[in-house]
Order: structure tokens, then C-alpha cells, then sequence
């Protein structure tokens, strides 16, 4: 992909950032916008689930049904990403789940929806993200100069984050007004977008990533990367766990505990939007912000995400929960930014995507079953106890992370600083040749989860 270059909005005198070139508009532009339409497609699908009859277990189901393939095909999508013009592989990402999202939207629409049709269509969108994913992290921060990564990454994350408030605020107001099957609708038209948009990036089609040697071959490359970084497998490890943890603080203790004790899903609503505030916050102090220590930044962002568990454990009431998730909001988008900083700044540019697909592969393995235990768990010790153990998770395992003197050590790397790993740091701001959310698993791309890995 081209350098960007600066530019200037027409016509209306207004101002864009000069780091904030053609590319880079294109690709955060088509993240917001899918952004807000799978923030209300998350909430549409489980009330058209519930509208054909379904129980609450069959909203599982139907939620499964998409994580399990987005974890099968996750390391197979980095390997395609590594090997093919990447912005092409989220295009087409992008036009499966559009078609399977139209699809769904007319059987819903039509009446004649079923759980197992609904299931199969998610598990589709599963595996487009799966594509997706790896394809798009890095894609952003290679559009800009070096010394812009962080400010350009964390102004992309402030719109991905707003737009997934504004679009889990429409979307459950649209699924009360006109029911499930429109918003899924709107979701599909949103991914359409999405893909026309990444269709028209500046790419030089002439610069493509060797083929190298067969599929097998291209995995063990990438993970003979993440493995000789103790910094990263430490920190793909450690939030292997705190995600776990946090989803099933989020997805089964949070909601039974507003019920007992907060007054029901409204307080419950009030602060999970907190958090979201949160992160919109914590992008903008990163426009701002260059920490030179990147990881051990980010790394001492973690601790507060023991605080939302810690409050649900007590419990407080509903202001001081709200306000515990929004100063965790905060922390995780720190973290979110550093983190991304710092792969793209030590990974090779023909690896990344493989390295992102482990990295999202750490993000998401254990979560379907921590959520899954979660209530069995709560059965046996208490809600209190589980909860307090999650909080003990997070803080044992951040400060284990700390002790790895690479986390401590790194520092960002200014642009001609050289290196060993100077040639990843120049990628974003080199022409490249075919490139492309809490730890983001890392960026965030506004098409599906995005979990600190």
C-alpha cells in the first residue's frame, strides 16, 4: 500500500490531518460503518432468535455456532492474508458476510426463520471474520508514517469505538421499532459498503507476497515468530486467560448480579455503555500520548480490568459500577493501542497477518469455554468467590507479565533509530506490497469482536 500524503477536504474549506491520506480514510471509514452495523446486528440476532420461539439456550447456540468456526479458520486466514493482496482477502470477507447477513435478514423477515438456519448463518459470518481478521490487522497503521502510527491507530480505534456505541444504541431501538430482520439487513447493506470502500484502496498490484512453500509451512513460520518474541507469546498467553475471565465476568456474573442486586439489566445497560465511553476516551488521550515504554505502558493498563469483577464481587451500587467500567474502558484502549504499536513495530510486514491470527487465536480460545463454565463454577464456590477469582486472575497475571524483562524493556522505536527490527518499523512507512480491536485482538476492525488477546 501507497504512503498516505497529506491532503485536504474540498470544497469546504475544512481540514484532514496530514498523516490522514487516501487509504487511511477509506479503511476507518469502512470500519465505522460496519461498526454500527454489527453493534445492532449483535442485538437483532438474539431477539430474532428468541422472536422464532428459540430459548435462551438456543441464543447460545446460535452465538457458538459463529465463534467456533472464527476459532477453527483463524491461523488458515493469516496464512491466506500472508499470501495474497490482504485489502482483497477482507474484501471478500466482507462480501460473505453481507450475503450471509441478507440471507438471514430475509428468513427472518419472511417468518420462516429457524434455529438451525440462524446457526448455520452465523457460523458462515464466523468464518468470514476469520479471513477477516488477521487480513486486516496492521492495515491502518501501514498506511502512515512511522512517527503517526500511534496517533493514526488510536483516532481509527476513538471511531470504531464510538460507532460501536452509537450502533448498539440504534440497533436495540431499531429491533423494538421494526423488528430483528431490518437491522440484519441494514448489517448486510453495512458490509457492502465496507467492501466497495476497501475495494477502492491505492494498492500497487505489481508488489505481491511470495507464495513460499505450502500452507503447513507458512504456519510453523509464523509461529517460530511468536515464539521467539517472549514479550508476545507471554502477553497472547496472559490474555488467553484475562479475556476468558472478563467474558465471564461480562456475558453471566455481571447480568445475574444487576438482577439480584442492582435493579435488572438497566444499571447492568448503563454500565457496559460506560465502558464504551471509556474507550472512546482512552483513544483520544492516545492521540495525544506516546509512551516510549510501550509495553510496560500498556502492560500496567491491565490491572484495572480486575476492577470491574472486584465491583460485581462487593457488590456496589450501580454509579460506582458504572464508573469502575469506564476507568477500565480507558485502561484497555491504552493497552489496545500500545499493543498494536509494538507489533508493528517488531514484526516483519510478509508475517504479520500469521502472527496476528495466533495473536487473535490467544484472544479468543478459552473464551466459549469460560462462559460455558461460568455457571457451574458460580454453583459450586458462589458468584462472590468466582468473581474475586476472576480479579485474582487478571493481577497475578499481569504482574507475571512484568516480570518478563522484554515487556519492561521495549521501547518505541523513532523513525531512523535502527534496529533489528527496523525493517517492520519502516513498513509503515514504505510502499507496501499487499497490506490489509482490547487487545485489539489487536486493532479492532470494527467487522467482528474485538477482545484483548
Amino acid at each position: 500500500m501507497r504512503p498516505a500524503t497529506g491532503s485536504r477536504a474540498s470544497g469546504s474549506g475544512s481540514r484532514r490531518p496530514s498523516w490522514a491520506g487516501r487509504n487511511y480514510t477509506l479503511l476507518t471509514s469502512a470500519a465505522v460503518i460496519t461498526g454500527l452495523g454489527s453493534a445492532g446486528a449483535l442485538i437483532a440476532a438474539a431477539f430474532a432468535v428468541l422472536q422464532a420461539g428459540g430459548s435462551a439456550g438456543d441464543v447460545g447456540l446460535v452465538a457458538a455456532a459463529r465463534t467456533v468456526p472464527l476459532v477453527a479458520f483463524l491461523l488458515v486466514g493469516g496464512a491466506v492474508a500472508d499470501r495474497f493482496q490482504r485489502h482483497r482477502v477482507m474484501v471478500a470477507a466482507n462480501a460473505l458476510n453481507c450475503a450471509s447477513q441478507a440471507l438471514f435478514a430475509v428468513l427472518v423477515l419472511s417468518g420462516q426463520a429457524q434455529v438451525w438456519q440462524m446457526a448455520v448463518l452465523a457460523a458462515l459470518g464466523g468464518t468470514g471474520q476469520a479471513f477477516f481478521a488477521p487480513a486486516a490487522e496492521g492495515m491502518v497503521l501501514a498506511t502512515v508514517s512511522g512517527e503517526q502510527a500511534g496517533r493514526a491507530f488510536a483516532v481509527f480505534r476513538m471511531g470504531v469505538n464510538g460507532a460501536g456505541i452509537g450502533g448498539a444504541a440504534l440497533g436495540g431501538a431499531m429491533t423494538a421499532a421494526v423488528g430483528p430482520g431490518w437491522v440484519l439487513a441494514v448489517d448486510a447493506a453495512a458490509f457492502a459498503v465496507a467492501a466497495a470502500l476497501r475495494a477502492l484502496l491505492d494498492v500497487d498490484a505489481t508488489r505481491r507476497p511470495a507464495a513460499g512453500g505450502s500452507l503447513l509451512h507458512d504456519l510453523r513460520e509464523g509461529w517460530r515468530e511468536v515464539t521467539g518474541r517472549r514479550w508476545l507469546w507471554a502477553v497472547v498467553l496472559q490474555f488467553a486467560v484475562v479475556n476468558a475471565v472478563v467474558a465471564a465476568a461480562e456475558a453471566v456474573y455481571g447480568p445475574l448480579v444487576a438482577e439480584e442486586h442492582l435493579g435488572g439489566a438497566r444499571p447492568w445497560g448503563l454500565a457496559l455503555a460506560a465502558f464504551g465511553a471509556g474507550t472512546v476516551l482512552g483513544a483520544v488521550v492516545m492521540v495525544r500520548w506516546k509512551p516510549r515504554r510501550l509495553l510496560l505502558a500498556g502492560a500496567l493498563c491491565v490491572f484495572p480490568l480486575a476492577l470491574p469483577s472486584a465491583a460485581l464481587a462487593v457488590p456496589v451500587g450501580a454509579p460506582g459500577l458504572a464508573a469502575v467500567m469506564f476507568v477500565s474502558g480507558v485502561s484497555v484502549e491504552v493497552f489496545a493501542v500500545t499493543w498494536m504499536t509494538a507489533l508493528h513495530q517488531e514484526v516483519p510486514e510478509d508475517r504479520f497477518s500469521r502472527v496476528a491470527a495466533y495473536d487473535w487465536l490467544g484472544s479468543l480460545a478459552l473464551v466459549p469455554l469460560a462462559t460455558a463454565a461460568a455457571g457451574p463454577v458460580a454453583e459450586r464456590v458462589g458468584t462472590d468467590a468466582a468473581l474475586w477469582g476472576c480479579s485474582a486472575l487478571v493481577v497475578a497475571l499481569t504482574a507475571a507479565v512484568l516480570c518478563v524483562p522484554e515487556v519492561r524493556r521495549l521501547r518505541r522505536r523513532e523513525p531512523g533509530g535502527g534496529g533489528p527490527a527496523d525493517g517492520a518499523a519502516a513498513a509503515a512507512a514504505a510502499p507496501d506490497p499487499a497490506q490489509p480491536m482490547l487487545k485489539a485482538p489487536a486493532g479492532g476492525s470494527g467487522d467482528g469482536p474485538a477482545a484483548p488477546s
